[in-house]
């Protein structure tokens, strides 16, 4: 117990992941300790087949039955070698799985919001490379740590049956080992934490730099943005080149200490064979085993860095699996409350929100939005509107207040049950890899072919449709490849009309779209609405109907709400954001 205490946090943390895996873990260690016991029973045999062959002069004939045992052994050996091996990596390889699982989900409970705080490309290397880099010390480094305690006493156990004086040179050999190992390792750990930061820096600039690469190009700044990138990942080199030199260089006085060892057990070792202390079958014995004494500790040194890899990069995975989910419920109660409701009512209590170490996004928002009407809320940028909708959505908790629907405190209602009953079409539709099918049938999976077809009508999409190759059928590039902005707004605007929702949220849905188009989708989705509650986002005023009733949010704030026609008649913050827009 109090070795666990001594440990480090993160230590702590890679031995908490092997508990699942302990099964393949196990067989793989007591396939490795096996396979030394009959390295020791290998060793043994040549001794004592060479001990009678050249001193009791015995023929092929006696000892044939004793020579037919080594291909048997050998071939035991490599298949127990082959097991430990398929073992280990097995229990790697499910500790793998099981944290990126375990990551995506943190990340899914995190919310939309977390995608905004770091660069992706650090995310994505974290997920993918931090992951990647605890298989190598499942699989490697942590089955060599236990052979290079187990396999040394195992052999020390047979010499010391054999010569005692042999037993004590080994022991008193065997410290020098680990001693040099403890004092090459800060500087190998140090080296190593280096190179994952460096490597998280370069995964983040590269997919910065993808994402931007238009502003690059116009911009004339590409061969600049490669040459850094180039920079990054020269120091990315020498900083993997300076831990293996380490690491190599660990080998190599591991190495001469193990050599340097075993020459002086050899030369002890004849004198006694002269002086008649030690008979030859023994003293062979001891030579054959010195080598495996030494051979799981010189391979333990080989192993470090995949060790300093593992510990770099399982700190940043502690960290990123204890962020708290950005909707996690503050009041600590269980959210597992179904909802289903035909008709949604919407009540912003005094709700009060702001991202993580930035000012407060929302202050005391007080809105009501009755059940079957539609409220469009306008403001400048930055002013908290699509703060509202990933609140309403329940990616994110209010710091301060309540939010209710149908008079429950969203925090306690299931948030699955209750984004089932939303249809969202954002102001940048999101197109996933697939078909043109696909990417509709994600809003609702067992839609029938009337409905379907209705949908791509009501949406102008089926003109689109009419143009593709393959119809609904064709397959679609990344993020959309091959429609226009328009045409993917479409999309999301159909995959909302599939979803049959009560309530419906819209982040300007028209921006994309030519005046003639928006107009004509409008009045169909105002038919399609009709007894839904709507909550609309609205950035060119002039699409602002003058029946429509708006709320007008500035600094987090609520400060008018109205109709638009007579906001537009008056002295009103609204009526001013108009005719910005108008003269923009």
């Amino acid at each position: 117990m109090a070795h666990r205490k001594t440990r480090s946090p993160t230590l702590r943390w890679l031995d908490e992941q092997l508990k699942p895996a302990r099964r393949h873990f196990m067989q793989g260690i007591g396939a490795g300790v096996l396979q030394s016991l009959l390295m020791c029973l290998a060793a043994w045999l040549i001794a004592h087949l060479l001990d009678r062959a050249i001193f009791g002069h015995a023929g092929l004939r006696q000892l044939w039955p004793l020579l037919g045992v080594l291909p048997l052994l050998a071939l035991a050996r490599g298949g127990l070698t082959l097991m430990q091996r398929r073992a280990t990596f097995a229990a790697g390889a499910s500790i793998s799985h099981r944290l990126r699982q375990s990551l995506e989900q943190r990340m899914r409970d995190r919310g939309p919001l977390a995608s905004q705080e770091p660069s992706s490309g650090d995310t994505v290397t974290r997920l993918v490379d931090g992951v990647d880099m605890l298989v190598p010390y499942y699989a490697g480094y942590l089955p060599q740590a236990v052979f290079a305690v187990a396999i040394p006493a195992i052999v020390l156990l047979a010499v010391l049956s054999a010569d005692a004086w042999s037993a004590i040179v080994l022991v008193v050999a065997a410290p020098l080992l680990p001693v040099f190992m403890l004092l090459a390792g800060k500087a190998a750990e140090q080296a190593s934490q280096k190179r994952w930061l460096r490597l998280r820096r370069m995964g983040a600039q590269f997919m910065d730099a993808l994402s931007g690469l238009t502003t690059l190009r116009l911009y004339r700044a590409a061969e600049r943005e490669a040459r850094s990138l180039a920079s990054t990942g020269e120091a990315y080199r020498r900083e993997t080149m300076a831990v293996l030199r380490i690491a190599f260089l660990s080998a190599l006085v591991l190495e001469f200490f193990a050599t340097i060892s075993i020459a002086v057990l050899a030369v002890l070792i004849g004198f006694r064979l002269m002086w008649g202390q030690i008979t030859f079958e023994h003293g062979l014995f001891v030579l054959l085993l010195a080598p495996e004494f030494f051979q799981p500790l010189r391979m333990l040194g080989t192993q470090r860095h995949r060790r300093m890899d593992a510990v770099a990069a399982a700190t940043d995975l502690m960290a990123l699996l204890a962020e708290a989910p950005m909707a996690s419920n503050p009041s600590g109660t269980a959210v597992h409350k179904p909802i289903k409701a035909q008709r949604v009512t919407v009540s912003f209590e005094h709700v009060g929100f702001g991202y993580d170490g930035q000012r407060e996004v929302l202050l005391d928002v007080d809105l009501a939005i009755e059940a079957g009407t539609r409220l469009t809320l306008v403001g400048a940028t930055g002013s908290g509107k699509s703060t509202l909708l990933t609140l309403l959505m329940g990616f994110a908790q209010p710091r301060t207040g309540r939010l209710r629907i149908n008079g429950e405190d969203l925090a306690a209602l299931d948030p699955d049950a209750w984004r089932a009953h939303i249809a969202w079409v954002p102001q940048r539709a999101h197109i996933f890899h697939g078909t043109l099918r696909d990417n509709l049938l994600i809003a609702a999976p067992n839609v029938d072919r009337f409905t379907l077809e209705h949908a791509l009508h009501a949406t102008g999409l089926i003109d689109v449709v009419a143009r593709l190759p393959r119809g609904l059928d064709t397959p679609l590039g990344e993020r959309g490849a091959g429609l226009s902005g328009g045409e993917r707004q479409r999309v999301a605007l159909a995959r909302a009309w599939l979803r049959r929702a009560p309530l419906w949220l819209l982040d300007e849905p028209w921006q994309h779209l030519d005046q003639a188009s928006a107009a004509r989708l409008e009045h169909a989705l105002r038919r399609r609405t009709q007894s839904c509650t709507v909550l609309r986002i609205a950035h060119r005023l002039q699409t602002v109907a003058d029946d429509e009733r708006v709320a007008v949010l500035a600094d987090g704030r609520i400060v008018e709400t109205g109709v638009a026609g007579r906001l537009r008649a008056s002295n009103s913050l609204f009526a001013q954001l108009a005719a910005q827009d108008h003269a923009a």
